[in-house]
């Protein structure tokens, strides 16, 4: 086939990849998409809890028109035994004669195993098709494996002035419903959402997706060095149904909120983003979208662990005497500020979104 062609294949299983994203954790969201002659003959994506993967549901539904046929998978099929056979020995085994591979899987039990088991078995494998759009599509899992950490994505909702409340503390609203519409969809890509214990005292969110009309939640973390927080509240009144995780410092007491079925993740420095992150990774977590306040925002910029940074910006200006969207970076020098690249920009009804990407 054309490159033209192997691309537009791609771009599909990519495009159904997507829909796993924030419900397959600790799994990637993979899509799979199986071509005969030019047509679609099976397709899938990981499903929820990421089982099953995207390749033995594609062969399922491709059936016996899978023999000889291209399978186009977003990242590399497992070769490894889990809880579920090798993907790279169903593919085998349905007598495909080629796949292609968008990225390569760096976690030791794959790394070039899947590829080489189906070249062994005289299978024709094409790596690196539509590469960088898989690895941003995969950024979370490729970060859980190379550094241990899941990917970040910091949400900052601001005035023209850099403002999220008045001096009262009055924030609702700072931007409109359609902003706040995209910021559900975008909870919902991601396993986790995070905010810091002032945003717990001073909103008592509950951190769901709403209005979406979606099946499942994203797990829900607190972040608090000092363990001050409300006995009851929106998390722990729903810990029994959606996860909620606490990171917090070793000698604070939270045994509140663990007897309502909150996880507790004890750190040695209760304030250190990066043991916490690591921490999370290890539980599993991939994406994490954290929705401030300013300053755990502040903590992660300075600590260069948010790789992502969405801000919605509103047509309002609050003043001086407002409070700050970020904390206190404690910065001399500009040149130690931390840089973004500009991804896009996109009206929101009234406001303003840009995504910015880690320099």
């Amino acid at each position: 086939m054309t490159q033209a062609t192997d691309e537009r294949f791609m771009l599909m299983a990519l495009s159904l990849g997507r829909r796993g994203l924030g419900r397959v954790w600790p799994n990637p969201s993979v899509g799979c998409v199986i071509v005969k002659d030019g047509r679609v003959v099976g397709r899938g994506h990981t499903a929820s809890g990421g089982r099953p993967h995207a390749e033995p549901q594609a062969l399922a539904m491709a059936g016996d028109a899978a023999r000889g046929a291209t399978a186009y998978v977003t990242l590399e099929p497992c070769a490894h035994h889990g809880k579920t056979p090798p993907c790279a020995e169903a593919l085998i085994a349905a007598g495909v004669a080629r796949v292609v591979i968008a990225c390569e899987d760096p976690d030791p039990r794959v790394n070039g195993g899947g590829s080489a088991m189906l070249r062994a078995a005289g299978i024709d494998v094409s790596v690196g098709v539509c590469e960088a759009e898989a690895r941003r599509d995969h950024a979370g899992f490729l970060s859980k494996v190379e550094r241990g950490r899941p990917m970040v994505t910091l949400k900052l909702a601001m005035t023209l002035d850099g403002r999220i409340a008045t001096a009262s503390g009055e924030s609702q609203w700072i931007t409109g419903p359609e902003a706040r519409r995209r910021v559900h969809m975008q909870r919902a890509s991601h396993d986790a959402v995070m905010v810091g214990a002032g945003t717990v005292r001073a909103d008592d969110p509950s951190l769901t997706v709403r209005g979406l009309g979606i099946g499942g939640q994203p797990a829900r973390i607190v972040m608090s060095a000092s363990g001050d927080l409300p006995k009851s509240c929106n998390l722990t009144r729903t810990a029994g149904e959606i996860p909620v995780f606490l990171c917090h410092s070793a000698t604070s007491v939270v045994s509140d909120w663990v007897a309502a079925g909150v996880r507790s993740i004890p750190l040695a420095d209760g304030g250190d983003c990066v043991e916490a992150l690591t921490a999370l990774g290890a539980l599993g977590l991939t994406r994490i979208y954290c929705e401030g306040g300013g300053q755990l925002a502040a903590s992660l910029l300075h600590a260069g662990l948010v790789d992502h940074l969405v801000l919605f910006t509103a047509g309002k200006a609050i003043g001086a005497d407002g409070r700050a969207g970020l904390g206190s970076l404690g910065l001399v020098r500009l040149a130690d500020a931390p840089h973004f690249t500009l991804e896009s920009s996109e009206t929101i009804g009234p406001d303003v979104m840009t995504v910015w990407r880690k320099a």
